[in-house]
């Protein structure tokens, strides 16, 4: 993909809404990001994995509100950031939502901006967990198809429409029973993309927490189904530039990549890293390693026509927006 640099064409930002609640409004913006988002390809999506942080006052807020005011009322201001031109909904992930809590969502944003939203658990993890996330017994709705049509697919499509992005199957670590028969959770996977309709806009991605589905297979399933392979950066996966590869044999098509922790945490580090970035104000930990590679992936991509819906976490290195900056900075200054 990387060979498809020199593609990178310069266009104008996509104009932005300026309609926003009242109680919550943006922090004016910054003129080097104003110039920076009109350099931007409008094929470039980037954003954050949610919006409700009160932390960050000043760089997206213009005042103080609290998290459930900015989850509530938030979006629009969010969307009125020149950078940010997508973000994601994670909180279905733990319980499906309805169509009109999507439809609420996209009523607050411009028509060029995007969604990566997470499927649930109910169909994504392959066991039955306690609160504390451990797992007790084998989930029976694992990769179910009509549960996920039901509980995720129509109420998204219904609600977000041509709003949508990214469709995301993030997998949970397998239980060791299935690890040692993947044939049949290739088999499992490739029966619900093949079942699944094409969304009103965007892709359907499968993110996973397992090296075990990083096989010839697994690409072959998704080329088939024509779904996109999420580009998951977390320290269970091995760095990006090994998982460079899925991607390459899944070309052309759009990108789809979620940076969701910095690798020094370690594999179950979410804990420490929200404790170590607190009010996420303050980029800490810099991955230049990480935004450089995912850089060069994003420009080849947008460089050649293609959609890229990439979101980042505040776990990867401190504060989400900064890192947005960060990362369209290495995409059109290199």
């Amino acid at each position: 993909m990387t060979t498809q640099d020199d593609l990178f064409g310069i266009a104008g930002a996509p104009a932005k809404s300026t309609k926003q609640p009242k109680g919550v409004q943006s922090a004016p913006p910054l003129p080097e990001d104003q110039a920076l988002a009109a350099t931007l390809s409008p094929h470039v999506h980037l954003g954050t994995s949610t919006w409700s942080y009160p932390g960050w006052q000043g760089l997206v807020w213009a005042g103080r509100h609290s998290e459930a005011t900015l989850s509530r009322t938030g979006l629009a201001a969010y969307a009125a950031h020149p950078l940010l031109r997508a973000v994601g909904i994670d909180r279905g992930f733990y319980r499906p939502l309805a169509a009109s809590e999507y439809e609420r969502h996209a009523g607050q944003v411009p028509p060029g901006f995007r969604f990566t939203v997470k499927a649930p658990s109910l169909v994504t993890d392959a066991l039955l967990r306690s609160e504390d996330g451990r797992g007790q017994q084998p989930n029976p709705l694992f990769l179910d198809s009509a549960t996920t049509l039901q509980d995720f697919i129509d109420p998204v499509c219904e609600g977000l429409g041509k709003r949508i992005g990214a469709l995301v199957f993030q997998l949970s670590p397998l239980p060791a029973p299935r690890l040692a028969n993947m044939t049949e959770q290739f088999d499992r996977l490739h029966a619900l993309l093949l079942a699944l309709p094409k969304p009103p806009a965007g892709v359907i991605a499968v993110e996973v927490r397992d090296a075990a589905w990083l096989t010839p297979e697994f690409v072959a399933l998704l080329r088939d189904a024509g779904a996109r392979y999420c580009l998951g950066l977390h320290p269970k996966l091995p760095p990006i530039e090994e998982q460079l590869p899925l991607l390459r044999a899944l070309w052309p098509g759009p990108l789809v990549a979620r940076w969701n922790l910095n690798r020094l945490h370690g594999a179950y580090g979410y804990a420490d890293a929200e404790k170590r970035y607190g009010e996420f104000n303050e980029m800490l930990d810099p991955d230049p390693q990480t935004r450089v590679a995912l850089a060069r992936v994003i420009r080849g991509t947008a460089g050649a026509g293609q959609d890229a819906f990439v979101t980042i976490s505040n776990k990867a290195e401190g504060s989400a927006p900064l890192s947005v900056r960060a990362l369209a900075q290495a995409i059109v200054g290199s």
